[in-house]
């Protein structure tokens, strides 16, 4: 296989639309509330794509080395896992899209704040730094919090609320406290999908001793607990559309949350982990539509 095939395997590509939908989100609150910058908007776009690629690859490295990465897996196989990637070249990818990542952090810093908001470019760049450390943190090293169970909330926190708050911010100088609630919709939607690949692999896991937090509640718990994700991000979702409407489009991307329930309901039903790995790409996706639609109708595209 050409070494570019499997570097872009490696990467995952499939996962970027979730990576950044917690940033048109909140570019969508920026317009709404106030104005976007464009600029910045793109800047953190690539900015997001950056931390999601260095994610992955820290991901099959971190997998790879601890054995939980093995035969009896049902995702896609890892780079390391299959050979097709030495630990060595893993670890050079992760500092080469590090490097690239606080690169990128200081750019669109910069291009948000410029020189004379000295405290808000050094909050934003310890942010930047401390989502690199988490996406690297997942499964590397003997401190993983992957491993401990605490996956869920950094997801929560970084994909939504830091995703969300951080990229209005960008634009706005300015935070609403009703900003919260997609914030948090994305949030729960983000820590679903994370959720559910955690159902998928609930078997290898409890082999390998990685202690997800469906590991430690159990299969069975975990699909209420999916359920309880998905509904509340419904809720958190409708209750601001319901504090800010002014048109009847306001309510379309809720329409978004059929498809999330259909999902929802045939995961609460699905007694055997290895079915689940089709909804994966279901929810990663229908959580980047929602953002698509929840950006347009509330920018007046309609």
């Amino acid at each position: 296989m050409p070494k570019t095939k499997i570097w872009l395997d490696a990467l995952r590509l499939r996962t970027l639309p979730l990576s950044v939908s917690g940033i048109i989100v909140g570019t969508a609150l920026a317009n709404f509330y106030g104005k976007v910058d464009v600029l910045v908007f793109v800047l953190a776009l690539f900015t997001a794509i950056g931390f999601q690629i260095t994610s992955n690859l820290a991901n099959d490295y971190g997998d790879g080395v601890k054995g939980t990465d093995n035969e009896s897996r049902i995702g896609p196989k890892r780079a390391l896992q299959s050979g097709l990637l030495s630990k060595e070249e893993l670890k050079k990818g992760i500092v080469i899209s590090s490097v690239l990542n606080f690169f990128l952090i200081l750019v669109v810093v910069y291009a948000a704040f410029g020189k004379e908001q000295i405290s808000y470019l050094l909050l934003f760049i310890v942010l930047g730094a401390a989502s690199v450390w988490a996406a690297i943190k997942y499964t590397v090293g003997s401190s993983a919090y992957g491993y401990k169970g605490m996956g869920d909330l950094f997801v929560f926190i970084f994909f939504g609320l830091v995703a969300v708050l951080g990229s209005m911010f960008l634009n706005t100088k300015v935070l609403q406290l009703e900003a919260l609630l997609p914030a948090c919709t994305i949030g729960f939607l983000s820590t679903g999908v994370l959720n559910l690949n955690n159902l998928r692999d609930y078997e290898s896991d409890t082999q390998a001793d990685k202690n997800t937090l469906v590991v430690r509640i159990g299969f069975k718990n975990g699909k209420t607990y999916h359920s309880l994700l998905l509904l509340s991000g419904f809720a958190t979702l409708l209750w601001f559309v319901l504090l800010n409407f002014t048109n009847w489009y306001h309510f379309i991307s809720l329409v978004l949350f059929i498809p999330i329930f259909i999902h929802m309901h045939r995961v609460y039903k699905t007694d055997a982990p290895v079915l689940l790995d089709p909804e994966l790409k279901k929810l990663a996706l229908n959580t980047f539509a929602l953002a698509i639609i929840f950006y347009i109708s509330f920018n007046n595209f309609l």
